[in-house]
């Protein structure tokens, strides 16, 4: 009797995503993640990952590279970037991290995650190599190589890699880039970074390079004071975006996201809808510019076309992301000061515009890390709103109970509180009108769990 190729196709799936399967639970056992774990699992410095780039042949030697760090807004700027590189015909990796749903979100080529079987056998790879290795890496010093390993396989043109904290200690930091990128400086894992804006600022600029051009998207004078010492110290060409804005009008689209003016590329939608994205896209622009200059070929309208589908071609999910519109539902991965002051003051906004003709609420599912600093977040958060408390499906999750009691204290009004975020959710939307916002966040893990 012939084979029968569909049996025979349905079990080299089952066998592929077992493998798949196996590899992950080791990953996630072996080497912890910080996101998820916390501190146990942070490991600074370059010596680790020195070591595993010998031991894989270098592979971030063998593509070009943009380097992305900063408090807030990279992941947005890193996504950007890679699409507009992709739309002028470029085949571009993207590193990001951490990630919602599925791991292999954090490695992508022209928007294509990395295969099952890639993940696999790079692991499978390891594993092998490990018995006979010195080398004990962290969960994303391991990873970080799996995608500078993809890359090189895939023989991507330009890769834009974000870091994962801080930038001098920071396992990406292994690479020279064409240029390097830094959104911004806020307060966030400051029991690693420092417990004051110039001592992060001073981690971030650790990115800086002998002659490889930098951008600062935006900066204090204090912390403007810090880059500027490092690229004279390393003689890097020094661009500040925020001095010399390359967005000339933008206001709100009709539909969802920002009209946007430049004085470089000319009239585009920019469909990103935080009111955030204003920082981040000015400082995609110049580094746009910044690449022009030092030889990388784009095309203006072709720029244009990467920002307008930039969730398109990167499968950018988690920033101010539209859900659903009745009621209007919206989740958004912010979770430092600084992210939670945009996103509240954007609530705000929005359900006062529509509390002039309409009775609407605000109801927020909300929930955090148990070593985030909530005593200077809680006091940002809308105080006209009704909250939800929920807590994430992993071990660093902030209890929802003692959430609870601590947002009391703080003179929010809890109506809800529940151990799962889909339940948190589910009782604020049985609890909505079709008038009512309802917003999702707090943590990138509450978000991840919401759409999972």
């Amino acid at each position: 009797m012939p084979p029968d190729w569909q049996d025979i196709l349905f079990m080299d799936k089952i066998e592929t995503t077992g493998r798949y399967k196996k590899a992950l639970e080791f990953l996630y056992s072996q080497l912890p993640m910080f996101s998820r774990v916390g501190a146990a699992a942070y490991k600074p410095g370059l010596d680790r990952t020195l070591k595993l780039d010998r031991l894989f042949d270098h592979p971030h030697e063998k593509f070009k590279s943009i380097h992305i760090a900063g408090t807030n807004g990279k992941g947005s700027t890193s996504h950007m970037l890679a699409a507009i590189l992709q739309a002028n015909g470029y085949k571009t990796g993207l590193y990001t991290s951490p990630h919602l749903v599925d791991f292999r979100e954090r490695i992508r080529v022209n928007g294509e995650m990395i295969p099952m079987e890639a993940v696999t056998e790079f692991t499978e790879k390891w594993i092998k190599l490990s018995r006979t290795s010195d080398i004990s890496p962290s969960f994303f010093e391991l990873t970080m190589m799996m995608a500078f390993n993809w890359f090189a396989i895939q023989k991507v043109d330009y890769a834009i890699i974000e870091t994962g904290m801080g930038g001098r200690l920071d396992s990406t930091n292994i690479i020279t880039p064409e240029i390097s990128v830094i959104t911004n400086i806020s307060f966030d894992h400051t029991q690693f970074l420092g417990d004051t804006l110039e001592k992060i600022a001073s981690e971030k600029a650790g990115i800086i390079k002998k002659g490889i051009p930098v951008i600062i998207g935006e900066a204090s004078p204090d912390t403007a004071a810090v880059f500027d010492l490092q690229a004279q110290n390393t003689g890097a060409p020094i661009y500040h975006a925020y001095t010399h804005p390359e967005i000339i009008e933008i206001k709100q689209s009709k539909t969802w996201g920002w009209d946007c003016t430049s004085s470089s590329v000319g009239c585009f939608t920019l469909p990103l809808a935080g009111m955030y994205q204003k920082y981040n896209i000015n400082t995609v622009l110049a580094t746009v510019k910044v690449m022009q200059e030092t030889g990388i070929n784009l095309n203006p309208h072709l720029v244009c076309e990467g920002i307008e589908n930039v969730i398109k071609y990167t499968g950018l999910r988690g920033r101010w992301m539209k859900i659903a519109d009745s009621p209007l539902t919206i989740c958004d991965t912010g979770h430092n000061e600084a992210g939670i002051k945009e996103i509240s003051t954007q609530l705000k906004e929005l359900i006062d515009k529509k509390s002039v003709h309409l009775k609407a609420a605000l109801r927020i599912v909300i929930g955090f890390v148990a070593d985030k600093d909530i005593d200077h977040i809680l006091p940002l958060l809308p105080s006209n709103a009704l909250y939800y408390i929920s807590q994430a499906s992993i071990p660093r999750a902030m209890d929802a109970v003692a959430l609870s009691v601590k947002c009391q204290q703080f003179g929010l009004h809890t109506v809800f509180t529940a151990h799962s975020v889909k339940d948190a959710y589910a009782q604020a939307l049985s609890d909505s009108s079709k008038d009512d916002v309802i917003f999702i966040g707090g943590s990138t893990f509450v978000v991840a769990d919401f759409l999972s």
